[in-house]
């Protein structure tokens, strides 16, 4: 009795705080261990990519050039066991130019991130705009952009790309190279991206169009601009951000697979889909070269995956994981 007298007071004086619901998310996901792991390593290719200069000045080689002194002369394969790893070249080198491939996978994750990231942004964007008009306004303006999802989603995006990308000039905009193509593989991507979000900010709008708080809004004059982005789009962060996170990895694998096809970005910029396309010619007598580029994208896009997974299971708040 005497010990529950002593804990009463300290009890009585804790103030009781309540929780946001971004707190609740995080508290939510800190729990899920796979998406925080997941998280670290987005976190670390992040980082790799915008440091890539430092990180190969201190571990590489510069990634294009060619050292044929670690190739076998007669058969032009790398010289040493897995694909000739040693302490100067990590993960060894390319057959039949002996270009570092650490240093060539570092810088490739430049690419792949820069053009899935910017993609990602330009297919929220406009989903997230065209949805809400559709769910908001309903009537025809919702029949319109509805049909026009189901066009583009029915649209054969692949081969519309590599038509696209396959025309485009050496030099337009004042751009050229790679510099012109990287912004127009960005601009394809993410217009046949935004009608998947599209449609999931539209159902979310339709249901959330008729709730107390837009009825308010509409009561004390809130014009429909500002209901649609001032009371609506706040409360549809939540499927913008796990939408986001799991578009990221299909973005990467379209540009990984359009540089496979020849028609991304250009060599000698290091890309992982043309290390993959490079590797088919070499694969017999030095399978490493492929195996690297391979596994640089099976961790990137699974590690997307796996936090967006555990991202939507915070914030849903009928989750019960």
């Amino acid at each position: 009795m005497t010990a529950s007298l002593d804990v009463e007071p300290a009890v009585k004086g804790k103030k009781i705080e309540g929780r946001s619901l971004g707190q609740i998310a995080w508290m939510r996901l800190k729990r899920d261990k796979i998406a925080v792991a997941s998280g670290f390593v987005i976190i670390c290719l992040i980082l790799v990519a915008i440091f890539a200069p430092l990180i190969v000045k201190v571990l590489g080689h510069p990634p294009n050039d060619p050292n044929y002194n670690l190739l076998d002369p007669n058969t032009g394969a790398p010289i040493g066991s897995f694909g000739g790893a040693s302490r100067h070249n990590l993960l060894g080198v390319e057959p039949s130019n002996g270009r570092d491939v650490f240093s060539r996978i570092v810088y490739g994750a430049r690419i792949s991130l820069l053009v899935a990231f910017l993609a990602t942004a330009v297919a929220v964007v406009i989903g997230a705009i065209m949805g809400i008009i559709a769910g908001f306004f309903g009537g025809w303006i919702d029949n319109l952009i509805s049909r026009l999802m189901d066009l583009l989603l029915a649209f054969p995006l692949l081969l519309f790309a590599i038509a696209l990308v396959a025309v485009i000039p050496d030099k337009a905009f004042g751009l050229s190279g790679n510099t012109l193509r990287i912004p127009v593989l960005v601009g394809i991507i993410g217009f046949f991206q935004w009608p998947y979000i599209g449609r999931i900010i539209r159902g979310q709008t339709l249901s959330l169009r008729e709730k107390e708080f837009v009825e308010a809004a509409r009561s004390i004059g809130g014009r429909s601009g500002y209901i649609m982005f001032r009371e609506l789009l706040p409360n549809l962060v939540a499927p913008i951000l796990v939408f986001a996170t799991l578009i990221i990895p299909t973005n990467i694998l379209f540009e990984a697979a359009l540089s496979f096809l020849g028609v991304g970005v250009r060599p000698p910029t290091p890309s992982w889909g043309g290390m993959l396309s490079q590797g088919i010619d070499t694969y017999t007598f030095d399978p490493m070269f492929m195996i690297v580029a391979g596994v640089a994208i099976l961790i990137t896009v699974m590690a997307f995956n796996l936090f967006g997974d555990g991202l939507r299971d915070a914030l849903d708040p009928r989750s019960d994981r």
